[in-house]
């Protein structure tokens, strides 16, 4: 298979930055996610397409009920550690965040991954990999940027007509 200019751009990791990543769970990725990942379009598209993809798709949907109670707690208290947390929202299969880093992006991101999938595939009676590989970062720009991002995170479930919304959600400017 050929590989796109798209398929290998870097993470941006700037300490003091606010950055919006997405990650999902590894049962979610199937063969449309994995297709799309190799069009040849800028990865915001992809990201885009995958996520209204994943809205209404039913893999690997595990974080329900008490996963969100649990998350919800995780990420706010890995808060004063690794980032000053902003705003998130735990959809069914994915989860869309907003933080000022405080280490790099990857130490972030394998510390929230690699501790809360042991807890969640205990809480699920699961073995195995759960949380995706990948994720998607992007660095903040400007203010607008950021208003639209939280914008974004904040009405994501209520526009996937989620029911438990106000469970997904999370902003420290609600």
């Amino acid at each position: 298979m050929q590989q796109n200019k798209y398929s290998k751009l870097p993470h941006i990791s700037l300490l003091e930055y606010y950055q919006f990543v997405t990650f999902r769970t590894h049962d979610s990725v199937d063969d449309f996610i994995k297709r799309t990942r190799d069009e040849d379009i800028p990865n915001n598209q992809k990201e885009y397409k995958i996520d209204n993809y994943l809205d209404n798709s039913f893999q690997g949907c595990y974080l329900n009920n008490e996963i969100i109670e649990y998350l919800r707690n995780f990420l706010i208290n890995k808060n004063t550690d690794l980032y000053d947390l902003v705003a998130f929202c735990i959809m069914p299969n994915h989860i869309h965040i907003l933080f000022k880093q405080k280490v790099e992006l990857p130490n972030i991101m394998k510390s929230i991954k690699g501790s809360s999938s042991i807890t969640i595939n205990k809480l699920l009676n699961k073995k195995g990999k759960f949380w995706d590989t990948g994720y998607y970062d992007k660095l903040i720009r400007d203010e607008k940027h950021f208003d639209v991002v939280y914008e974004y995170i904040k009405n994501n479930a209520i526009k996937a007509d989620l029911r438990d919304w106000e469970d997904r959600f999370y902003g420290i400017y609600e």
